[in-house]
């Protein structure tokens, strides 16, 4: 039976829980009226605690004891039943998966269960984590905040983390047969990808203004759409100068080449002029020292976090140009060949999408009437802001004398 006592004049309630003594002082003052006001939460506690319902850590959110009582339940609940907790059911669930994943991803996930799913459901068997559970959950998400700055968790990264989560309750429902929690769960809504591409006139001062050495990497990443990861692990047998094509078949990710994001990356890049000049340019300089093709002065892949700092946001604000993320040159690249009237299909192939309704809803505000289909529309368009800018250079040049 519960009962109450005053502590350095604060009221404290005795009771037992899971066969344990539990002693829990309130922020009440011992008055009659906060006494007779206790009494009846103690009422509601014992009644939740004979039909096992009672939550600790609803009632005293801050005491030291709360984690220790919950645990404590869960893993009674466990022996309890043939179920199994949720990180017994998660390590075996991603043993199963894991075949189907590429390295990157197994990285991935393993994190997201390491940082983010294991604190919160561990010792929770499967069939005790509710609805509720999992909404209250995804908003302490919400909560999380990182890096200097304490920027919160964007919904994208929330959504990332809830997949596992989801996926395992929908596994661990099936094999127990019990009530997915996860069902009509949507995922958030998220902002549209923030397009900021170049203008051609843009495009052409990042290159001629950025460090000579990396003026053939960009010149390449702004034309081909390449992302960051496939272009720092292109590699020269997969440079084409017979046929005028680069091949996609590896990326660069956290040091390692692995296969590309996608099956539809699998793909071949035609080189425009500008491109196959840069990249027989380049093989001057790195072809013999690397089997990369853009390197460091080691021979060691490149490092787009040294990249981007000590080359790319300093070239911007060299410049005046707006900062933005280096993924805009892929950006810029799709805006360029829609607005030159290239394809949708062949711009589409180009990027490595499988249809073009990825491109039409990233960058709908950017087709115009669409005809050709081999890259000859945007050759065209940049020869020709490249002669109006050398007809202005000749007539500055001419008016200087």
């Amino acid at each position: 039976m519960a009962s109450i006592r005053s502590r350095y004049k604060k009221l404290v309630v005795d009771f037992r829980y899971m066969g344990v003594r539990c002693r829990e002082t309130t922020n009440l003052v011992d008055t009659p009226a906060n006494r007779k006001k206790l009494e009846k939460v103690l009422e509601k506690m014992e009644a939740e605690i004979t039909l096992g319902i009672f939550d600790y850590a609803h009632y005293f959110p801050k005491s030291d004891k709360a984690k220790e009582m919950v645990a404590l339940r869960d893993r009674k609940a466990c022996i309890e039943t043939d179920m199994p907790a949720f990180k017994e059911f998660s390590k075996l669930w991603f043993s199963e998966k894991e075949i189907e994943w590429r390295e990157t991803y197994k990285g991935k996930i393993n994190d997201i269960l390491t940082m983010y799913l294991l604190p919160h459901f561990a010792n929770k068997p499967l069939d005790t984590i509710k609805k509720t559970d999992v909404l209250a959950f995804r908003s302490s998400l919400a909560k999380v905040t990182y890096g200097k700055t304490k920027k919160h968790l964007s919904a994208a990264r929330i959504n990332s983390i809830m997949v596992p989560l989801g996926m395992i309750l929908k596994e661990g429902a099936k094999r127990y047969k019990f009530e997915n929690p996860y069902e009509d769960i949507k995922s958030l809504k998220q902002p549209k990808a923030d397009i900021q591409p170049f203008t051609l006139e843009e495009v052409w001062r990042f290159i001629d203004g950025v460090r000579q050495d990396y003026r053939n990497y960009y010149l390449v990443r702004f034309f081909t759409g390449m992302r960051t990861s496939e272009i720092d692990g292109l590699t020269w047998d997969n440079v084409d100068f017979d046929r005028r094509e680069i091949v996609i078949k590896q990326a660069l990710v956290k040091g390692k080449i692995v296969p590309p994001k996608t099956q539809e990356s699998y793909r071949a890049i035609a080189m425009s002029p500008w491109v196959f000049e840069a990249l027989q340019d380049q093989k001057k300089v790195t072809y013999k020292r690397s089997d990369y093709v853009f390197c460091a002065h080691t021979g060691a892949p490149l490092d787009y976090n040294n990249v981007n700092k000590q080359v790319w946001h300093p070239t911007l604000r060299l410049l005046g140009l707006k900062a933005r993320n280096a993924y805009q040159t892929r950006h810029t690249a799709a805006t360029l060949w829609l607005a030159a009237g290239e394809s949708p299909e062949w711009i589409a192939s180009q990027m490595g999408h499988s249809t073009t309704k990825m491109l039409f809803n990233t960058y709908s505000r950017y087709v115009p009437n669409m005809t050709r289909r081999d890259g000859s529309a945007f050759e065209a368009l940049v020869n020709r802001i490249q002669m109006a800018k050398k007809a202005a250079d000749e007539e500055n040049s001419h008016e200087g004398h």
